[in-house]
């Protein structure tokens, strides 16, 4: 008896709230006064009318507003009814008569109501009937979409006072006045259900959520707006749609849900941290990372989130809705709200946690021992023509280690295979929520182990997080929200030639072992023969036995108070701090081939920052009459300070210390410190206005003075207006009501800056070195920098105009969005006369335009009780040009830099991130012999443009996904394909891989394509000898192909137990589920590597799509657990 009364008392205190609020919303209903037709028949109330072609709905109104009866209808009942006219002074009786006339429908006065449906055949001679008080009761029992219990929905009679809400249990009894009568059933977030009720007098339901009935509230810079009032361009991914599928990373979760939003996943390692676009590139030597505002509180990034404790984000794409952050704003804004307490009375306590295995999902088609042995041994053989006058060097096979006696080799070794595994996470989040009358509390823990598939690659994470927010008294609010994080990581270095194990599994030769039968670990030196072979160490050797570790530790909070000092007046005072501090430690073990430390090299780092932030500001808020306002005003404090330390040295004798004794090493490097720090003072305020909801304008300003600019200009101005028009508020759009449902016109513009430049570009700067001096070494400082006290932030100019359109009781959903933004006064080097000293000095004299469009479309095309369709479908398409390069214009060569230079060129009238390089035309033939001489080349190499030329681009044009949720009983299945198109990638590691061959192992196509006096008609060189490698280490459009793609991103299937809930088990949910991610992938037969998203320049501004080598992206097979008691 207890525990159905423990029961019993949960669900009253998790439903407590909602009642209240329909209750109070239908006080009105149930108290209403009875009009005077009540007692009256429709044969003796008189009206005058006077109607001239209005539709039926509007002469019902009319009626209605004349005489005090109330018309009760379906709308499927009026569909397709044309318009009437009526002019009389008549009895209603007799109006109703000439409506049947001339629209076909039926009414029967029932007590204070008149009852309409379509005619038929059968009745017809009867239009219009007058029925006596006849009473039924119904009762029944409503549900909701877990099948438990759903107390307080209101059932009301359409057209009356008469309703009631159901109890604890979900049950009703109402009486109502005949089988005529038609019941609503509402609740709030809950599908309405309209249902006559003729001969029925059970009616049990089940109601399923309606997220579109909402009045969405979305999350902007210091505050909240509703959907409706919103005149700027803003993305909302929900909790539950951001972990669809398991990540550790929230990035992750935000690919392809936001139309204009690109979200590259540069590397398959837990490690990797995405690369963020919106709306396009539109800097060249600033960040292009958007700024994140997590619960308030200014971020650099959000890598150290907990995925789970995430509730919603935003994302702010239009000037309108980033202008209130100012000089930080234009890259876009990204606004994270987590969880806090419980929204409704009671406690809650929640387990989610999942289990998944990451397998590499391709391999590269590379050589195998034979066919690695066939391109030396052809190589060997064209050693004459590429190099006449040395010797011609033997080719042998007689190394015991390597080879039989017979010369064939004893080894096959995949070194995809063996340096990458079955990667094996998991994830656990505990949830403990409550809610009491005046507080809420929310307390959550994590624990992440994260393998990557290259081997000893991994990440672990334990983040805790607590929120309490309380009303002590009626003026005041507080609240606190804290975050602890500590993130420990194992990587493997991701630059430095061959040393990075993922070019090294794709270069080192399959003749060599992993480990010799005495157990040593092989290398590519390890072969007597004279191959000539690169220093190439063995991938399983560096993943197992090389450290490279990290530790980040963050802190990071907020705490507020609110006054509330006048109803709609409120004064808001929040200080937020972020506090991180970051270890590395690497150590190279002795026996790897490592040409710059052969001996061993160790390196130590530490790295801390603290971030601090006070802000203060009104809030007001007024309706009066038609008209509504919400203004804000307030100023904002920010600081960040930063130091690090790191050392490394050079050659141990052995490795038992590892970097814990690093002064142990024979050669130690130069300790090397800094310091760091800016702040910001900043104003900011924003009015919005809304009149009879449908004109709305939305002011937005903020002053920002930032430390980093130069004294001539350290503070700057950022205005913005939008403007929006709900069309379907008109009185003339009335008529199509019930089939347009939202009709929104909207336009913003405004200026945003950018002020994530390094500290202290604008001063003259010093550097300290040292110089011989008498035949000895000594210290000095130097000036590095020009100084430029006009130095000030690059500056976007966005125009938005776009439009919002929902048809068919929501259930196709349009939005679409036309964006210009150019940014000016762009950083870059400009030069300055040599007498100054200095090449350059930092100045604002660039500018680059992006211009595109985003479409937005949400469909239901099936909802039924037991199965339901929802999709999404999302793109956008962005053009991105440099509009100016300083006075003259002249090419900027950005890198990243290769053999012939930058592999990009900065060029006005061309996007960002161009490649640069020749264009082969094929390769030279025997008959072309005397030709190819005149450009120092010979028969067999490849054939390229006399100049370098734009040969391609990385930025995407269209992106996009395309989503589909499918509900049948208590079943789900997701499936999300996303694609991108209009976009290039350059294989840069075809410069090992095909074109130089002899060095090390490379992709197969050389052996079966590659030039010879045979096969004259293709794009691969001849093979030869390495070191005698020619003319082919330029980059060139061979290297280039199509970088599109589609990807199933996700398929999950999952099932919820609803009937362990109803039949109160102890749970509030319990759900389990399965998905694939990175499920399948489509792209050009001409991309060679791992992935075409992947790019191996991750953190380099212009590597976007430059591939060399990747860490390939796994795919993911997970299953996991959701429950919540």
């Amino acid at each position: 008896m207890k525990k159905v009364i423990l029961l019993h008392a949960l669900a009253m205190s998790k439903r407590i709230f909602y009642i209240f609020l329909i209750q109070c919303l239908s006080m009105s209903l149930l108290f209403a006064n009875n009009g005077n037709a009540q007692i009256k028949k429709i044969d003796e109330v008189q009206i005058n009318l006077n109607l001239a072609n209005l539709s039926i709905v509007q002469a019902f109104s009319t009626i209605e507003s004349e005489s005090g009866f109330n018309f009760v209808y379906t709308n499927k009942e009026l569909k397709n009814i044309p318009v009437v006219s009526i002019q009389s002074n008549k009895s209603v009786y007799d109006v109703l008569v000439e409506l049947s006339v001339q629209t076909g429908l039926q009414f029967k006065q029932v007590n204070n109501n008149i009852h309409v449906r379509k005619g038929n055949s059968s009745n017809l001679e009867k239009p219009v009937s007058i029925q006596e008080k006849v009473q039924e009761t119904v009762s029944g029992v409503i549900l909701d979409d877990t099948n438990s219990p759903l107390p307080g929905v209101s059932v009301i009679e359409k057209g009356t006072s008469n309703g009631v809400v159901t109890d604890l249990d979900g049950k009703f009894t109402l009486t109502v006045n005949s089988e005529e009568s038609v019941l609503i059933f509402s609740f709030i977030g809950m599908q309405t259900i309209e249902l006559p009720v003729g001969d029925r007098r059970t009616f049990n339901l089940t109601m399923t959520p309606d997220e579109t009935s909402l009045d969405e509230v979305i999350v902007v810079g210091y505050g909240t707006v509703k959907k409706s009032d919103l005149t700027g361009s803003v993305g909302v991914v929900g909790s539950e749609e951001l972990l669809k599928a398991p990540i550790n990373n929230a990035l992750q979760g935000l690919k392809g849900k936001v139309a204009g939003v690109n979200v590259f996943l540069n590397s398959g390692s837990p490690s990797s941290s995405p690369r963020v676009l919106i709306r396009g590139l539109g800097t060249i030597n600033s960040s292009s990372q958007p700024l994140y505002v997590v619960d308030g509180v200014v971020m650099e990034n959000i890598e150290f989130l907990n995925p789970n404790d995430i509730e919603s984000m935003e994302v702010l794409k239009d000037a309108s809705s980033t202008a209130i952050y100012g000089a930080r704003g234009a890259n876009g804004v990204i606004m994270v709200s987590t969880k806090r307490g419980a929204k409704t009375l009671g406690t809650s306590v929640g387990y989610d946690g999942f289990f998944s295995i990451g397998v590499l999902p391709k391999k590269l088609d590379v050589l195998n021992a034979e066919e690695f042995m066939e391109v030396l041994e052809r190589g060997f053989a064209n050693h004459s023509k590429y190099r006449p006058n040395s010797p011609i060097p033997a080719f042998t096979k007689n190394d015991p280690n390597l080879f039989d006696a017979n010369g064939n080799p004893l080894y096959d070794t995949d070194w995809q295979e063996e340096a990458t595994r079955t990667a094996i996470s998991h994830n656990h989040q505990l949830s403990f929520q409550s809610k009491a009358e005046k507080s809420s509390f929310g307390a959550f823990l994590n624990y992440a182990d994260m393998e990557g598939i290259m081997l000893n690659n991994y990440l672990k994470r334990i983040n805790g997080k607590f929120a309490f927010d309380a009303q002590p008294k009626e003026w005041l609010s507080i609240g606190i929200n804290l975050l602890a994080n500590t993130t420990n990581e194992n990587v493997f270095e991701e630059s430095g030639g061959h040393q990075m194990p993922r070019r090294s599994m794709i270069e080192m030769p399959a003749i060599f072992p992993v480990q010799f039968p005495d157990g040593t670990y092989s290398n590519s030196s390890m072969v007597s023969d004279p191959y000539g072979l690169e220093a190439i160490p063995n991938p399983v050797h560096v993943l197992k036995t090389q450290d490279r570790l990290r530790k980040r530790t963050k802190l990071f909070g907020n705490f507020y108070t609110t006054f509330h000092i006048l109803p709609g007046l409120d004064l808001r005072s929040q200080i937020g701090f972020d506090k991180n501090d970051y270890n590395e430690q690497i150590y190279s073990p002795t026996d790897l081939i490592n040409i710059s430390s052969p001996n061993g090299y160790a390196y130590l780092a530490n790295n801390r920052s603290l971030y601090w932030q006070q802000e203060n500001y009104l809030t007001y808020t007024k309706e009066f009459g038609d008209h509504s306002i919400n203004a804000m005003a307030g100023l904002s404090w920010q600081k960040r300070t930063s130091e690090f330390f790191n050392v490394s040295a050079r050659g141990f004798s052995d490795d038992t210390f590892t970097f814990n004794r690093i002064q142990a090493a024979s050669q130690p490097g130069t300790p090397n410190s800094g310091y760091d720090e800016w702040s910001m003072n900043s104003y900011f305020l924003r009015g919005n206005y809304n009149f009879k909801d449908k004109y709305l304008v939305t002011f937005t300003g903020r002053v920002d003075g930032s430390s980093r600019f130069g004294d001539n200009n350290k503070y700057g101005v950022f205005p913005s207006v939008g403007v929006g028009y709900v069309l379907s508020n008109e009185p003339f759009m009335q008529g199509l009501a019930n089939s347009i449902d939202e009709l929104k016109i909207r336009s913003s513009f405004g200026v945003t800056g950018n002020t994530e430049i390094p500290t202290y570009q604008s001063l003259g700067t010093i550097s300290a070195g040292t110089t011989l001096l008498n035949g000895t070494r000594a210290p000095i400082s130097y000036v590095n920098r020009l100084p430029n006290p006009d130095l000030e932030w690059e500056k976007t100019n966005q125009f938005d105009v776009g439009f919002d359109l929902a048809v068919l009781n929501r259930a196709l959903v349009f939005s679409f969005d036309y964006y210009y933004k150019i940014t000016n006064d762009l950083l870059l080097d400009r030069p300055v006369p040599s007498s100054s000293g200095f090449a350059a000095v930092r100045d604002n004299i660039g500018s680059v335009s992006n211009r595109g469009v985003e479409v937005l479309v949400k469909a239901f095309p099936i909802t039924t009780n037991d199965f339901s369709w929802e999709s999404n479908l999302n793109f956008s398409y962005n053009k991105n040009r440099i509009e100016k390069l300083g006075e003259n214009d002249e090419d900027i060569f950005p890198g990243p830099y290769w053999v012939s230079g930058s592999q990009t060129i900065l060029r006005v009238g061309e996007p960002l991130s161009s490649f640069w390089g020749f264009e082969r035309l094929g390769t030279w033939g025997t008959d072309e012999a005397a030709e190819a001489a005149e450009v120092g080349a010979i028969p067999g190499e490849a054939k390229r443009s006399a100049e370098r030329k734009i040969i391609g681009n990385g930025l995407p044009k269209w992106t996009g996904s395309f989503i589909n949720n499918f509900y049948y009983k208590n079943f789900d299945l997701t499936l999300d394909v996303q694609f991108v198109a209009g976009v290039d990638i350059l294989q840069q590691f075809f410069h090992s891989t095909q074109d130089r061959t002899g060095f090390a192992s490379g992709l197969s196509d050389v052996l079966y394509d590659a030039w010879t006096e045979d096969n004259q008609n293709t794009m691969v060189q001849q093979i030869r000898n390495g070191p005698y490698s020619g003319q082919n280490s330029e980059v060139d459009s061979q290297w280039v192909t199509d970088g599109s793609y589609i990807r199933g991103n996700l398929i999950s299937l999952g099932y919820t137990f609803n009937d362990l809930i109803a039949k109160n088990k102890g749970f509030n949910k319990l759900r389990v589920y399965a998905n694939v991610q990175n499920a399948f992938l489509i792209h050009s037969k001409d991309f060679k590597g791992y992935d075409p998203e992947s790019s191996s320049w991750e953190g380099n501004q212009w590597g976007q799509n430059i591939f060399f080598f990747q860490y390939p992206r796994p795919r993911t097979f997970t299953v996991g657990l959701s429950l919540q008691f």
